[in-house]
């Protein structure tokens, strides 16, 4: 037997002159092993991003969301387990599984992105508005959705026009993409964005904890500080790109940062309203009402949700034929008929997609940086025609390849750019990792098979131009002894601090012969075996370096440490090994000859 719970509706149309937004009390019911969100989900005009939307992939695809505002008040006390006793409480509580899982991801991204601030409000916010938080927290022990959440096939058929990008996997469509999951991830997002929460080794939209994770760093992606207001809207509208999912959104995080509560799973409320939905034609809310409802339904106000009984999709209701009207100046007359419909299936006009025909390298060249910098030079890259000309409006993914932890900002692997009016998408910046060597950068079309794009780049050795002793100490050991004074350097570039210099130390042989030597000075290795040569040494972030203790063998003499950086620095230090000096007895402390006594006559 189906649950009942409480639900509000909120359903918006815009005309040219007035703008109205009706909030109505409903009841429906929630088929226990619902297997898709058959809510028909669909991106309503305001939802298409406009011209001057930053070219990244939304997170949704800019598919439909639920429009519900949050409740008033929220039950007081508020109950921290067992079936909400309130009107309100199912649809405020958040299921225990889905709570754990945005509170999981928040402490997360403290620990990889502290400067983002993520509060779990916020996906709790989104997780709200994108899915009625898994369906009223309809999940298994591990948190995976019970039935796959699959908003419509965005077939530009009133959405976004996106072709299969997952051949798929994830929205069972080979046709078109989806949104998928908790989060509603489109796949070509999930590609690069998806995370793996919970730690099964799987990355599944599907799966509240991976989904969460990964909607944490997509809003924490290009540096965005979320305690900042305008960084927060930027955030959330390239979730989905539309002024009143901002709204509702924002709505629902204020609400849970005032306090929410913990309802078990499967006992929430999945919201009504959608931002693809006619406008209902009620009266306006109460007056000084923020959102939510009054009460329960009255019945005759409205029609329950959709049929989401399994395999059963969602049919519209068939609407009445109206009476035929008589025409004003004629009674009795019927009015004009409609044209007949065209016969025969229309051709499907060509998208910007369609017409790429290959990919051209719009003047990126010599992608180097040293370890842990910015690259100066962002990738671009410009979608062609077979004729040679710019396509814009074309979404081009841009994927890092090869052993390398290179990243572009954010610290992501992928990133999706749409093409501007010159048919050019610039990817965002590249950061250089610690690791060394040439890795590739593939640029391709989403949507459409062509050959993809390489692109080269190089991260080379952190350098330093100038070594330095940081004492002027005298370096000397006994034979078999072992210098007491440490060996410290600093690592400078044009007179800044070198961090993370790497430096080999070798001991010579002598300033004119570089090879190692055989005697004297050395190194001790993890098992105490005497070594001249180290590898594998780099500077603090003061450009600061610390050798290792140094010993001598029963050689004495004079000896050379050479220390040498990528960039050119080298410096020798000298090292005596000697037999201790004999002390200088000090004529003051010698013992004096008396005279002889005479003796006596």
């Amino acid at each position: 037997m189906a649950a009942h719970f409480d639900r509000r509706l909120r359903k918006a149309a815009v005309t040219t002159t007035v703008a109205a937004v009706v909030v109505a009390a409903l009841s429906a019911s929630q088929a226990p092993d619902v297997t898709a969100d058959s809510n028909g989900r669909q991106t309503a005009a305001d939802n298409v991003p406009s011209s001057d939307t930053p070219a990244t992939e939304s997170a949704t695809g800019n598919s439909p969301y639920y429009t519900d505002l949050p409740p008033l008040n929220s039950p007081s006390p508020a109950p921290t387990t067992g079936i909400p006793t309130s009107p309100g409480a199912s649809e405020a509580g958040i299921p225990a599984t889905v709570l754990d899982a945005y509170k999981k991801a928040e402490s997360e991204l403290r620990r990889a992105k502290p400067g983002c601030n993520l509060p779990w409000q916020l996906l709790a916010a989104i997780g709200k508005v994108e899915s009625g938080q898994a369906r009223g927290g309809r999940v298994d022990a591990n948190g995976t959705t019970i039935g796959r959440i699959i908003g419509p096939q965005l077939d530009g058929n009133g959405f976004a026009l996106i072709k299969d990008t997952d051949n798929g996997v994830y929205d069972g469509n080979s046709s078109y993409d989806n949104a998928v999951g908790p989060m509603q991830f489109i796949p070509s997002t999930w590609a690069w964005a998806g995370r793996d929460g919970n730690g099964d080794g799987k990355k599944d939209p599907n799966n509240v904890y991976d989904a969460a994770l990964a909607a944490g760093h997509y809003l924490c992606r290009f540096g965005w500080d979320l305690s900042d207001q305008a960084d927060l809207n930027r955030a959330i509208l390239s979730y989905n790109n539309s002024q009143d999912y901002l709204n509702t959104v924002l709505s629902w995080l204020e609400h849970y940062r005032r306090g929410t509560h913990e309802i078990p799973d499967g006992t929430g409320s999945l919201p009504v309203g959608r931002s693809d939905a006619p406008f209902a034609g009620a009266g306006p809310s109460s007056p000084g009402r923020t959102g939510g409802s009054s009460g329960p339904r009255t019945p005759g106000t409205a029609s329950p949700g959709p049929d989401r009984s399994p395999g059963k999709p969602s049919t519209p209701a068939k609407p009445s034929t109206p009476g035929k009207p008589t025409s004003p100046g004629n009674p009795g007359t019927k009015p004009p008929t409609d044209p007949a419909p065209p016969t025969g299936t229309p051709t499907p006009t060509p998208t910007p997609t369609d017409t790429v025909h290959h990919l051209e390298n719009a003047g990126t060249t010599g992608l180097t940086a040293t370890a842990g910098e910015i690259f100066a030079k962002r990738i671009s890259t410009r979608a062609e025609t077979e004729d040679g000309e710019a396509v814009g409006k074309v979404r081009v993914r841009f994927t890092i390849l090869g052993d390398t932890d290179a990243a572009f900002t954010g610290g992501e692997k992928v990133a999706a750019v749409t093409t501007n009016a010159s048919g050019v998408a610039v990817a965002p910046a590249l950061v250089a990792g610690e690791q060394t060597g040439a890795f590739t950068v593939r640029a391709t079309v989403i949507g459409r098979s062509v050959p993809g794009l390489d692109y080269k780049a190089t991260v080379t050795e952190r350098v330093a131009d100038t070594l330095t002793r940081t004492t002027d100490a005298e370096l000397t050991c006994t034979p078999g002894g072992e210098f007491a004074a440490p060996v410290e350097v600093k690592a400078t570039l044009k007179g800044a601090v070198a961090d993370k210099v790497a430096v080999t130390a070798t001991l010579v042989k002598s300033d004119a012969d570089p090879a190692e030597n055989d005697k004297g000075p050395y190194f001790k290795d993890a098992d105490g075996k005497p070594v001249r040569t180290l590898t594998g040494l780099t500077t603090d972030a003061k450009g600061l370096l610390r050798l290792p203790k140094l010993y001598a063998d029963d050689a004495e003499g004079t000896y050379v440490l050479r220390l040498t950086t990528a960039g050119g620095a080298t410096l020798d230090i000298t090292l005596k090994v000697a037999e201790a000096a004999e002390p200088t007895p000090d004529p003051s402390t010698a013992p004096s000859e008396s005279p002889s006594a005479e003796p006596e006559a």
